[in-house]
Formats: C-alpha cells, sequence, structure tokens
C-alpha cells in the first residue's frame, strides 16, 4: 500500500529546500518524527536547517499559518521558542501536493526534571508565554475538550481497534472514565489560551541555563494546566513537591493556577486515550508497525486496561 510519505524521495526534498530559498549542499539526515517528516539539511553556506514536511491533511494551511504567526509572536516577546524561518514574507512553503517549514537548528539536551532549578526556571517560562498566549487567541486551530476528545478517540477505538477480549471491559471502563470527569468538571470554567500543547520533555530543549521550545505542531486553545502536567513524574508526594517548585517560578510573572489541578488526571486520561487513537489512525504509515510493534498484542490492550483503571482510582482519590 503507497502512503503520501513515499514521494519524498532525497531528490524531492533537496529540490523542495532549494526552491524556498534555502540552497541545500546535498547533505540530508532525517531525524526522530512519525506525524511528520523531519530532516536536517545541510545547507552550502551557514549551518544546516531543520526541514519539516506536514503529514498532508492534518492540518490547514490556515492552521498551520496561525501557529508560525505565533511562534513568531513569542519570539519577538524574546520567548526562547524555535520558530520558523521567514523568506519574503513567507513562513510555509510548497512544493507537488506538500507543505513545508524551515527552522534554524538549535542544540541542547532535555531538562532535568529532578533538578529544581530546572523546574523553577520552566515555570517562569511558561508564565511569559501563557502571559502572552491570552493576547493572541487562535481562531483556526482547535480547543482542548478533555470529555469530547476522550469519547471521540474511545469511540473509534471501540469499534475499531480494542481487542474483542478486551472490548466490553474497555467500554464500560471508559464509561466510568467519562462519568468520573464530567462529574469533577461540573461548573468549572477556566480561562482559555494558545498553549504549547505537548509540552514534554522532548520538546523542550535545554541550552545556556535556559528551555528552548520546540515543535508547536499540537498547539491549541486550552487550560494553562495542559503545558504543565507534563513536567511531572512520580508518587503524588513527588508529583506535589514539583508543582510547588513550578509554582515558585510560574508567580514571578502570573499567579500559578492552583484551582486547575482538578484537570491533571483527566488531561492524563485524554493523553492516553487519544494517543492509542492516534497509533491506529497512522498505522497504514509504513513508519508505525516497526516503531511501535507491540501496539497490535493482546497484552497491550490488558496492560492499558490496568493503568486505565488506576487512573479512575487517581480520578477517585485525589
Amino acid at each position: 500500500m503507497s502512503h503520501p510519505f513515499d514521494d519524498l524521495t532525497p531528490d524531492f526534498m533537496l529540490d523542495a529546500v532549494d526552491g524556498a530559498g534555502f540552497l541545500s549542499d546535498g547533505r540530508l539526515l532525517q531525524l526522530n518524527s512519525f506525524e511528520n517528516r523531519v530532516y536536517q539539511v545541510g545547507q552550502e553556506e551557514g549551518p544546516p536547517v531543520i526541514v519539516k514536511f506536514y503529514r498532508p491533511q492534518r492540518w490547514s494551511d490556515e492552521q498551520i499559518l496561525e501557529e508560525h504567526a505565533f511562534s513568531l509572536f513569542l519570539v519577538e516577546r524574546d520567548l526562547p521558542v524555535v520558530a520558523p524561518e521567514v523568506r519574503d514574507g513567507i513562513s510555509l512553503f510548497h512544493c507537488d501536493g506538500f507543505s513545508f517549514a524551515v527552522f534554524r537548528r538549535a542544540g541542547g539536551h532535555a531538562p532535568e526534571l529532578a533538578n529544581d532549578s530546572h523546574l523553577e526556571q520552566l515555570g517562569r517560562t511558561l508564565a511569559r508565554w501563557h502571559a502572552c498566549g491570552s493576547d493572541r487567541p487562535y481562531q483556526q486551530r482547535p480547543t482542548l475538550d478533555a470529555v469530547d476528545d476522550i469519547r471521540t478517540a474511545s469511540t473509534f477505538l471501540i469499534n475499531d481497534v480494542v481487542d474483542l477480549n478486551y472490548r466490553g471491559q474497555y467500554r464500560d471502563l471508559i464509561g466510568q472514565l467519562l462519568e468520573a470527569i464530567e462529574q469533577r468538571l461540573a461548573d468549572l470554567n477556566f480561562p482559555l489560551l494558545n498553549v504549547h500543547g505537548d509540552c514534554h520533555t522532548g520538546n523542550i530543549l535545554w541550552r545556556d541555563d535556559s528551555p528552548h521550545f520546540v515543535d508547536l505542531d499540537d498547539s491549541l486553545r486550552a487550560p494553562a494546566m495542559q503545558d504543565l502536567w507534563m513536567l511531572l513524574s512520580g508518587e503524588d508526594d513527588e508529583q506535589q513537591h514539583q508543582l510547588r517548585v513550578l509554582a515558585k517560578g510560574y508567580d514571578t510573572f502570573l499567579p500559578f493556577p492552583w484551582e486547575q489541578k482538578a484537570l491533571i488526571e483527566p488531561l492524563r486520561i485524554r493523553r492516553m486515550v487519544c494517543y492509542d487513537a492516534w497509533l491506529a489512525r497512522r498505522w497504514d504509515d509504513p513508519a508505525f508497525p516497526p516503531a511501535f510493534p507491540w501496539f497490535e498484542s493482546m497484552n497491550y490492550w490488558s496492560g492499558q486496561l490496568n493503568l486505565l483503571q488506576q487512573q479512575l482510582r487517581d480520578m477517585q482519590s485525589r
């Protein structure tokens, strides 16, 4: 079975990059990315650039350009964000059905979440981001709705994906989780802003004692907690400590949204269920089965049931 990315041959990509005004020297290195295809491309002059070829049919040009404009707005506000390069007023380029953007190469390593100074700095930086995120609300990009997102993703999984041996248990458990989430969030109304959306350590480069954020591909309108909860790990007491350290930095610029703690478990459940749906929807992409071979095993769904049951217990106890 053919796939749109099959047409991304080395010659095609180098010609596309050259045509956008970034003259390559023929060097091409594929980087780790599944949703899109991302390459480091050597340049005749200067350091290599990073080129992202967007997955066809995922985002409209208007949605991508809105994310680009916000990234550039953050850079104007001195936020450490790797924004797309702009040539003659253009940040989104097109070539034979593909859309792509070019970024400067940024070095660094993942932040150390066990390091309180790193967490505090992340809190400060995200507060500055969130202050900007309320200034220019997205009009084209999605808005996070935990209940609706879980319901949509789980319906697809139940109908087409979950192993038949576990489908009934999965359906019942999702129903319990949605009921618990709806009860928790009833009458709660949190302000929405433009967030990173996928703010885990894989999308943060630590350099010069500062975080640098990359890959705003999942940026959307959401409560501030969407960017904060993914920086938590470990047991409950560890996560409470991490929240306090994040808050210490965040409070430098904005009051920390303690009232949004109620969102943490629903957002965690949303990510788990939507991740499974994402894998299933991308399974026809030949890059996916070799990278995620466990996804088709019966044991995987048994494990997911156990994890979701733990999430239900956490919802009931926290």
